[in-house]
């Protein structure tokens, strides 16, 4: 598949008229746009510099080469006085989210110099380079009479850990906006029979976050497991022996059916260029589609912890949510809730099915179940929790013909568990458990979640913002 990286577009804004007038001035901002370009620059983004604009014409021209470059995102830094008629074709035709840069070079103007300088000309000059948040309004209300969101940094070049913190932030949610959009989310088999709250519009979330839907059949993947030799089987074993601690109780058959659909499931996911995978089958007593479901589960949490999330149930909201927030680095398991303990405050959530090993406290355990609770077949699971310390909770809701976003932050906290071969997490909130469960549930969500490591509420929200989605945060 083509690699189509990701581009952040980049452009400071000026007047023309200034030039002649003030000299040096036009020199002085072009080094700061060169200051933003050089704190934009990392592994993974390519930015587009296109330097100072300071005409209708160049706006127009600029508008052309952002649109040709395949740009993201667009950070206009607004470094003096400009006219809305040097910003709004650029912004128009590039047709991309645009985050308003309000960057003056420092925290205040040095009075005292200033007014000994001594030469109207040269006070005027020097004022105007920091006058970035005179034409804010000005754009803002272009922008907001063309329809055109936008979002604003607000605050000083250097020594403001705010600004680049919020930069950094818009920058992330616009990488992940991008991962989305390049995403390929197989959907496998069909529904859990009667989970209404899990049935969705696959249109939507195509519409919503750009994502193809690519549907994939269980009859295939069942036909390269029986392609599998037995030394990929047997290599694929010792990697559980490596990524896993398999419990004594897991008979070597199952670690090799295992195996085997572990490594159909890698050639499956290649073949077909998922990112992610929803799934849920049960097939018929003794058949192949049977053997496969009961044998995917380490697999399909290999797949998860490679940054390929697998949702059970054919959840394929919480699909996307789990490939969210393993773009964000912070992995994204498969949750739900399991039970309140209220003596010591804190919600137990998990799931069966796979987990994400890589966000673990310890290793994750391999169980033997003889029975999978509510589906077919026998055969090992996964037991962990997450690591302890921040989490996020995520869901994709979907709710009246649209989509939001609802999010939780809390604390993954140590403390006995249900082992019962699933994941199982308890977590914390500052909401309490009853308060939260309640403000969670009022919102109307599925029954699963994601959850991942860390406190990311606010790149979510960011995220939301650049692909007009509400966001909901309960704590």
């Amino acid at each position: 598949m083509p690699h189509h990286p990701f581009k952040v577009g980049l452009f400071g804004i000026g007047l023309d008229t200034y030039w002649p007038q003030f000299p040096g001035l036009e020199e002085r901002l072009k080094g700061y746009v060169a200051q933003v370009a050089a704190r934009l620059e990392r592994p993974g983004v390519e930015v587009v510099n296109l330097g100072l604009i300071d005409s209708p014409t160049g706006a127009r021209e600029a508008g052309h080469q952002l649109r040709q470059a395949d740009v993201d995102i667009i950070f206009l830094y607004a470094t003096t006085y400009a006219l809305s008629s040097t910003v709004l074709p650029a912004v128009q035709r590039a047709g991309v989210p645009v985050v308003i840069l309000n960057l003056q070079p420092t925290a205040a103007i040095d009075y005292a110099s200033f007014n000994t300088l001594g030469d109207r000309t040269k006070m005027t000059g020097e004022w105007l380079a920091y006058c970035a948040a005179c034409p804010v309004p000005e754009i803002a209300n272009v922008f907001t009479r063309a329809g055109i969101p936008f979002h604003q940094v607000t605050g000083v070049l250097d020594g403001d850990p705010h600004v680049w913190q919020e930069v950094d932030g818009w920058l992330e949610a616009a990488r992940v906006a991008h991962v989305m959009e390049h995403g390929r989310l197989g959907v496998m088999g069909h529904y859990y029979n009667g989970m209404l709250d899990i049935y969705s519009d696959l249109t939507l979330q195509a519409i919503a976050f750009g994502t193809h839907i690519q549907i994939v059949e269980l009859d295939e993947l069942a036909a390269l497991r029986k392609e599998v030799g037995e030394v990929e089987a047997a290599e694929r074993v010792q990697d559980f022996q490596r990524e896993f601690e398999v419990q004594p109780d897991c008979a070597p058959e199952e670690l090799a059916r295992a195996a085997r659909t572990s490594v159909a499931l890698d050639q499956f996911v290649e073949k077909h260029g998922l990112t992610s995978l929803a799934y849920y089958a049960e097939g018929t007593p003794g058949s192949d589609n049977e053997d496969v479901m009961g044998s995917v589960i380490l697999g399909c949490s290999l797949l998860t912890a490679r940054g390929i999330p697998v949702a059970g149930e054919y959840e394929v909201k919480n699909a996307q949510a789990m490939k969210i927030m393993e773009a964000f680095g912070a992995g994204g398991s498969f949750t739900e809730f399991y039970a309140l303990d209220f003596a010591d405050d804190v919600v137990l959530m998990g799931h069966d099915g796979p987990g994400h090993v890589g966000i673990a406290q310890g290793k994750t355990k391999v169980r033997p179940l003889a029975v999978y609770h509510g589906k077919v077949g026998s055969g090992l699971s996964v037991e962990m929790s997450v690591r302890c310390g921040p989490v996020t909770l995520l869901s994709v809701v979907e709710d009246g013909g649209s989509l939001k976003l609802l999010v939780a932050e809390g604390e993954s906290v140590p403390g006995p568990i249900l082992e019962i071969g699933n994941t199982n997490s308890r977590y914390r909130f500052s909401l309490g458990a009853r308060g939260f469960v309640q403000a969670w549930n009022a919102q109307g969500p599925a029954h699963h979640c994601a959850v991942g490591v860390g406190h990311i509420a606010d790149q979510i929200r960011k995220l939301g913002a650049l692909k007009g989605l509400r966001v909901i945060q309960v704590c």
